[in-house]
C-alpha cells in the first residue's frame, strides 16, 4: 500500500499511544477502483457485473526496516459477468466486504483492462504492504 487511510492513521495512532479502546479490524477486503481513492476515501470503486470484494486471506509479516505484510495466498476475483469492470487503476483495502472503512490504498505498477469475462488474480506474495 502507497498509504494510510486517514481512518487506519486515525486508529494506528490511537492503539499505540492513547489508552482509548478502538476496535482492530478482523477481516480484509481488496477494492478494485478505477480512479485514485485519497487517504479520506473517495475514487471510483468498480461496480456492477458481478464485482465483489475479495477477502486478502492470511497475511503474513516479516521483516525489519522495512516490515513487509503480504498475503500468503492468491486472491482471485470472479469474472466480469454481463459487462466489463474498465481499467482497473488503484486497490484498497478495507475492513468489510461491502461499506465498510479503508485501511489503505496504492495504485497498480500496471493497470488492468478489465473485459467481460476476465479474471483478475493477485498472485501469493503480490498484495504489499511496507512500513519503513
Amino acid at each position: 500500500m502507497s498509504s494510510f487511510s486517514d481512518y487506519a492513521e486515525n486508529l494506528t495512532l490511537k492503539y499505540l499511544f492513547t489508552t482509548d479502546s478502538v476496535t482492530r479490524p478482523t477481516a480484509w477486503y481488496v477494492g478494485l477502483f478505477t480512479a485514485a481513492p485519497n487517504d479520506a476515501g473517495g475514487g471510483t470503486e468498480v461496480s456492477g457485473s458481478a464485482y465483489v470484494r475479495k477477502a486478502t486471506g492470511t497475511m503474513a509479516v516479516s521483516g525489519t526496516s522495512p516490515t513487509n505484510c503480504t498475503n500468503s495466498a492468491a486472491i482471485e476475483f470472479d469474472a466480469a459477468s454481463g459487462g466489463n469492470w474498465g481499467v482497473i487503476t488503484h486497490v484498497a483495502i478495507f475492513d468489510a466486504a461491502t461499506s465498510g472503512n479503508m485501511l489503505g490504498h496504492a495504485t497498480l505498477t500496471t493497470s488492468r483492462t478489465i473485459s467481460d469475462g476476465d479474471i483478475l488474480r493477485v498472485p501469493a506474495g503480490d498484495l504489499d504492504i511496507t512500513l519503513t
